[in-house]
């Protein structure tokens, strides 16, 4: 089983549940507020460990009170990562409101933990088969570390789930994740936004959805996994779309975390090279159990 390599994000998710998003200058009340550990690379990580396989959170923990508390949630759980306490300054936080449907908004204050340095890259002691990025960390200025880091280990196989952001990173920085085959993780907008293979009314289905991944799987030469939200999940592996079917929550609580659960199933199954059918009905089985538990955890008796 091959060890991973989870690079990004560790933050303080805010999460604010109200009837509805309020317009410009509109006042409304809350129903609940809550604190709990998020963050892409933080939340990938947890299904990781979930399955078992051997990983190292590579996350950035700044100072502050979010900083504080991530430390200290960090420590409690008995995650050791080697940046925990990055001494670059305070970590950031997310904002996730949530509505009454389960749709969430998300509004982010970046801090210490988007940030990396070379000498932390080259202090790791140990060998990995994987590692996960998302967009967050490549976009922001230090992305570049990252992507050094990378070339100069060709022997990892790269995870790449850029998220939204994939429209916005400097496509320099783009081409040369690319250029390391990466498999690419993103939902089914993200993904014909990017190719440009949206359909004509503005809907993506499975069509639009095979054409984009084989239009990316041209450019990474890897697979490709896509998410379609509740209609289930594909991947492209260069000659046959995989799809799996769906596994219905019963209510959604919230869609937090949803991608990055999935993205850390994936990952699991590959680490532990199990059939691409397998990974992704058992990937679609993990973000329905995400999606109908507060936040991005797991409930206690996945």
């Amino acid at each position: 089983m091959k060890k991973i390599l989870v690079i990004g994000s560790t933050v303080v998710d805010v999460i604010v549940k109200l009837d509805h998003m309020p317009s410009r200058a509109e006042d409304v009340n809350v129903d609940s507020q809550e604190s709990s550990l998020g963050g892409c690379a933080f939340n990938v990580s947890e299904i990781i460990r979930h399955f078992g396989v051997p990983y190292t959170l590579f996350s950035p923990v700044g100072s502050g009170i979010y900083g504080d508390h991530v430390r200290g949630q960090l420590t409690a759980r008995g995650i050791k990562t080697p940046l925990i306490d990055c001494g670059i300054g305070d970590n950031g936080c997310c904002y996730c409101f949530v509505e009454h449907d389960g749709e969430r908004t998300f509004i982010c204050h970046h801090g210490a933990e988007y940030l990396f340095k070379k000498e932390w890259f080259d202090a790791l002691p140990e060998e990995y088969g994987y590692a996960y990025i998302c967009g967050l960390e490549i976009e922001d200025k230090t992305g570049s570390v990252i992507i050094d880091f990378l070339e100069a280990h060709p022997e990892i196989q790269v995870c790449f789930a850029p998220g939204p952001r994939i429209n916005f990173i400097d496509r320099t920085l783009v081409d040369r994740i690319f250029a390391l085959k990466p498999i690419v993780h993103l939902n089914e907008d993200e993904v014909c936004s990017f190719t440009g293979c949206t359909g004509a009314d503005g809907t993506n289905g499975p069509a639009e959805i095979e054409a984009a991944a084989k239009e990316l799987y041209k450019k990474t030469g890897n697979v490709v996994i896509v998410t379609h939200g509740s209609q289930g999940s594909y991947a492209f592996d260069g000659e046959t779309l995989h799809y799996a079917a769906p596994v219905p929550c019963k209510k959604v609580v919230d869609t937090i975390g949803a991608g990055d659960s999935h993205c850390g199933s994936c990952l699991a199954g590959l680490a532990a090279d199990k059939p691409l059918d397998e990974i992704l009905a058992e990937a679609n089985r993990i973000a329905s159990l995400v999606v109908g538990s507060k936040g991005a955890a797991l409930p206690a008796d996945a």
